[in-house]
C-alpha cells in the first residue's frame, strides 16, 4: 500500500508543477504580449525554456526546504496528508484559472497541508510539524509584504524611468522598454522556475521520506528532472485566461511602464529565492507590480472591481484549499489505516 500512496502522490505532485507552469506562464508572458514586445508563440518558449532552466537548478534549495519546511508523519498516513493537500491546490488552481484570477500556488499547497493536517488529528492521526511557521513565513507574510513592496516599488520606479526618456522621442522608448520586456520575460520566468520548482521538489522529497525511500540527505536526480520537465510542460500550454487578465482586464499599460513591472518583479523574486530563501509568489508580485507601475500616470483606468475580486481570491485561497484537504484527508484516511 505504501508504494501505491507513493505512486499517486508522484502523479499529484505532476499535476501540481503542470498546472503551476499552465497558469503562472502568465506572470512571465503576458505584458511582453499585451505592449507586443514579443508574439504570444516567442514568449511561451522563451518563459519555457528559462522556466526550465530555473526548475532545474532548484533542487538543491528544494532539499533545504523539505529540511525546514514541514514534518509529515511516516508511512501511510503522511503520503494521504501529502495527496489530500496536492489534490486540494490542484483543484482550487484549475476553478481560478477557469474564472481567469492570478492566484499563488504556494499558498494554496500550503493551506492544503494544513487542512490534512487538521484532519489527520481529527481521526485519530498524526500531526504535521511546523505548519503553524509555515503558514506564518509562506502565507502571511508575503501575502501583506511581496505586494506592498511589488506596488510600490513599481509605482516609485517609474517616475526615474519617464525622467530619463523625457527628451526621447516616443517611439524609441517604446523600441526600448519592448526590447527590456523581451529579456524580463526570461527573467520572471527564471524566477519562477526557481521559487515554484522547489516547492514541487520538496513534496517529491518530503514524499520519498515517508515512505522510507530516502533519508532526505540528497536530492534524487529524477526529482529535479520530473518538477522541471512538468512545470516547463505546463508553461508550453500557456494560461491565457489569466495572461488575459493581467494584461487587459486590470490596467492600461504601456512598453515603459510594463518593462518597470517586469524587471523589478524579476528582481524581487531573485532576491527571494538566492538571496533571503523567502518563498515569493510568483503571481502577487508581478500583479501588485503591474497596478504599480500602471497606477503612476495620468489616466490610469484601474479596473476596480477586478483589483477587489482578486484580492478576495487571494485571502480565500489557503482558506479554501485547507477546508478542501480536510474533507479529502477524511475520506482517504481508511487507505492510512487510521
Amino acid at each position: 500500500m505504501t508504494i501505491l500512496l507513493f505512486a499517486l502522490v508522484v502523479v499529484f505532485a505532476g499535476a501540481f508543477a503542470f498546472l503551476n507552469g499552465f497558469r503562472d506562464a502568465s506572470a512571465a508572458v503576458a505584458l511582453a504580449v499585451r505592449t507586443r514586445a514579443l508574439t504570444p508563440t516567442i514568449a511561451v518558449l522563451l518563459a519555457a525554456l528559462f522556466n526550465f532552466v530555473g526548475a532545474g537548478l532548484s533542487a538543491a534549495l528544494a532539499l533545504a526546504v523539505s529540511q525546514t519546511w514541514v514534518q509529515l508523519p511516516k508511512g501511510e498516513n503522511g503520503l494521504t496528508i501529502l495527496m489530500a493537500g496536492l489534490l486540494s491546490a490542484v483543484l482550487w488552481g484549475i476553478y481560478t484559472w477557469w474564472q481567469g484570477i492570478p492566484s499563488s500556488s504556494t499558498h494554496a499547497l500550503v493551506g492544503g497541508l494544513a487542512g490534512a493536517g487538521i484532519a489527520s488529528v481529527a481521526v485519530g492521526g498524526h500531526a504535521v510539524g511546523g505548519v503553524d511557521t509555515s503558514l506564518l513565513s509562506q502565507v502571511v507574510l508575503p501575502l501583506l509584504l511581496s505586494p506592498l513592496i511589488a506596488f510600490v516599488g513599481a509605482y516609485l520606479l517609474v517616475w526615474p524611468a519617464t525622467w530619463a526618456a523625457r527628451y526621447t522621442p516616443p517611439n524609441v522608448v517604446n523600441g526600448r522598454a519592448r526590447r527590456a520586456e523581451s529579456i524580463a520575460v526570461g527573467a520572471v520566468a527564471f524566477a519562477h522556475g526557481l521559487q515554484d520548482g522547489q516547492r514541487t521538489s520538496a513534496v517529491l522529497v518530503l514524499a520519498l521520506l515517508a515512505s522510507g525511500l530516502s533519508d532526505g540527505r540528497e536530492m534524487p536526480v529524477w526529482v529535479a528532472l520530473f518538477t522541471a520537465a512538468l512545470l516547463t510542460a505546463g508553461t508550453l500550454a500557456g494560461g491565457w485566461r489569466i495572461s488575459y487578465t493581467i494584461g487587459y482586464r486590470l490596467i492600461r499599460m504601456d512598453p515603459l511602464r510594463g518593462s518597470v513591472a517586469q524587471l523589478f518583479s524579476s528582481a524581487i523574486l531573485l532576491i527571494g529565492a538566492i538571496g533571503l530563501h523567502w518563498p515569493i509568489s510568483t503571481t502577487h508580485t508581478v500583479t501588485s507590480a503591474v497596478l504599480g507601475s500602471g497606477s503612476n500616470q495620468g489616466f490610469p483606468a484601474t479596473n476596480r472591481k477586478m483589483v477587489i475580486r482578486i484580492l478576495m481570491f487571494w485571502v480565500l485561497t489557503p482558506v479554501a484549499t485547507a477546508a478542501a484537504a480536510f474533507v479529502l484527508a477524511l475520506s482517504l484516511s481508511p487507505l492510512a489505516g487510521l
